[in-house]
């Protein structure tokens, strides 16, 4: 007999009602505002930085991925799923998932065998509205801009060459990267070059993600960067008065969204941008939500600890004053295949040559988190292509580097497959010997912020500018913004910016081909090589397997 697939464990699932999983923290129903029987909005006067002052924080994170992702999300569940087997009230706080790679390469973002987050169809559709909110919010602010181009009356005489807004949408189109605007004759508007970004690449979804109050959001609203007059000088969102009515679109977005795990555990989902191309990390109000009604929250952040983790340091803890007590590195044995060598139609075979030299990803990922002052446990997503010898060869090799590797079940048993590796989580977290501090200091230039993640995370020998690099860096010192951390947008799949570089790469040099401003969002984002904020499909979308019956029962999501 098959193991059942993800879908049809979810849709199997006995699922509680929303007002039971909020009465088991501590919640009136009342409270809530309810998104049907299974899901509900929590608001924000739940918070009690107090309270969460005192809760563990956990990260998961992971080494670099292969193209299939090594289940980070099912590792978070699961590791929620065994915290609350062995006695603590814990919490798993995560991403929303992206229509952009549930139609495209994942096919589905809750997690996985019985280690999910559901209702598993409604999580990876359109859920409770909030990235469409965003969307509208972003692109509200972009018609704003157009109108005001046509406006000769209330004309703030924005040079259209410099707009660096673009429009978004949450769907993987490489077609909407760069197109033309404003055609068709006067009254449609300014010709213009313009393009699209994938939803969770909005610096409106980053500025949802690190706002801590309503009026925090308004106010990062409004410092949004749009351009230069024709004079030179800045032009923000507030010019536009445009954060008012971008901030009533987000006024349902901005509440965290509480549903449950396969095991009637509480989950809280929130906010989604990517870390290959944003800040890939959950909202500062979930994960204070989190800690606020827990004692262990249990937070991912997106691909490999260079991308995901480097940013929840050095710009989500910064900002909001996190302090994480753990980190948890995904590891499996077919990454590690990859990374030693081995195609990627053949990371299922067994290999202990290739193991042997793929675990330096592993090793490099451990040292880097170490540099953070977080110590590491590492989990191995076991899959049934793996061997014995192979476990434990990476036991043995991360031991080495004081860091304990469990393996991990979640997938195949859920919670009662991940006791384990919550006991090794719970016996660091508790010892207190992570004492968490940022890589780099806010008062170094750009370009020494830049220089210090490539020499320390990704070891690279130097980091090139391009010409489009150089000119943002002067607009960057212009707008005084100097003092701000850096988002890279760098390739997942490698410390370098070539994807083609596996394992622990050296004697290579990064290149900044452009550096975007985000100064709503308190950061810049420079992008590394061939890195695009509009993903494309590829060759066969995970859209063409999915459907829907005659009785509404969905099929193809995974």
């Amino acid at each position: 007999m098959s193991f059942p697939s993800d879908l049809e464990i979810a849709q199997k699932a006995q699922m509680k009602p929303i007002a039971d999983i909020a009465r088991s923290l501590g919640i009136d129903p009342d409270l809530i505002e309810p998104y049907g029987r299974t899901k509900a909005k929590l608001p924000l006067n739940l918070i009690d930085d107090a309270k969460a002052a005192k809760s563990k924080l956990i990260l998961v994170t992971a080494l670099s991925p292969t193209p299939a992702g090594e289940g980070k999300t099912t590792t978070s569940i699961g590791l929620n799923e065994g915290l609350n087997k062995i006695g603590k009230k814990s919490i798993v706080v995560l991403r929303e998932p992206s229509l952009g790679p549930v139609f495209g390469m994942k096919g589905g973002a809750a997690g996985g065998g019985y280690a999910q987050v559901v209702p598993m169809e409604d999580i990876n559709l359109h859920f409770t509205g909030d990235f469409s909110a965003i969307e509208k919010a972003n692109n509200l602010l972009a018609a704003l801009i157009d109108n005001n181009l046509q406006n000769r009356k209330r004309t703030l005489n924005i040079d259209p060459r410099t707009i660096g807004w673009k429009r978004v949408m949450d769907m993987n189109d490489r077609a909407l990267r760069d197109i033309t605007i404003g055609l068709g004759g006067t009254g449609n508007g300014i010709p213009r070059q313009d393009g699209f970004n994938i939803t969770p690449a909005s610096e409106v979804m980053a500025i949802l993600c690190l706002a801590t109050s309503f009026e925090d959001l308004k106010k990062r609203l409004g410092d949004i960067y749009v351009g230069q007059r024709w004079d030179r000088t800045p032009v923000y969102a507030r010019e536009l008065n445009a954060q008012g009515a971008m901030a009533l679109l987000l006024k349902q977005a901005i509440m965290p969204n509480l549903v449950q795990t396969l095991e009637n555990n509480p989950a809280i989902l929130h906010g989604g941008p990517f870390a290959n191309i944003a800040q890939g990390v959950n909202s500062v109000l979930a994960t204070k939500m989190g800690l606020s009604l827990g004692d262990y929250v249990v937070t991912e952040a997106g691909f490999g600890a260079d991308l995901g983790a480097e940013k929840f340091f050095d710009i989500k803890c910064r900002a909001a004053g996190l302090k994480p007590s753990a980190a948890v590195i995904v590891a499996t044995v077919r990454a590690l295949r990859y990374h030693g060598g081995a195609d990627v139609k053949d990371v299922n075979t067994a290999a202990p040559d290739r193991i042997k030299a793929g675990l330096a990803n592993l090793g490099r990922h451990i040292e880097n988190i170490a540099k953070f002052g977080v110590q590491a446990v590492v989990a191995i997503n076991q899959f049934p292509t793996d061997t014995e010898e192979e476990i434990a060869m990476i036991k043995a090799y991360c031991a080495e580097r004081g860091a304990e590797a469990v393996l991990a079940q979640g997938f195949a048993k859920g919670g009662a497959g991940m006791t384990d590796l919550a006991q090794a989580v719970v016996r660091v977290a508790e010892a207190g010997k992570s004492n968490f501090k940022p890589l780099y200091a806010l008062d170094l230039s750009i370009k020494e912020k830049i220089a210090t993640i490539a020499r320390e995370i990704y070891r690279a020998d130097g980091v090139d500018y391009s010409a489009d690099a150089e000119t943002a860096l002067r607009r960057i010192d212009k707008l005084g913004l100097n003092n701000v951390p850096i988002c890279m947008a760098k390739t997942q799949y490698s410390f370098s910016d070539d994807k083609a570089l596996r394992a622990a790469p050296t004697g290579f040099r990064i290149t900044v081909r452009d550096i975007e401003i985000s100064a709503g969002a308190g950061f810049v984002v420079p992008i590394c090589g061939e890195i695009m904020r509009m993903p494309g499909l590829p060759e066969v979308p995970a859209a063409e397997g999915m459907d829907i019956d005659l009785n509404g029962v969905i099929s193809g999501l995974s």
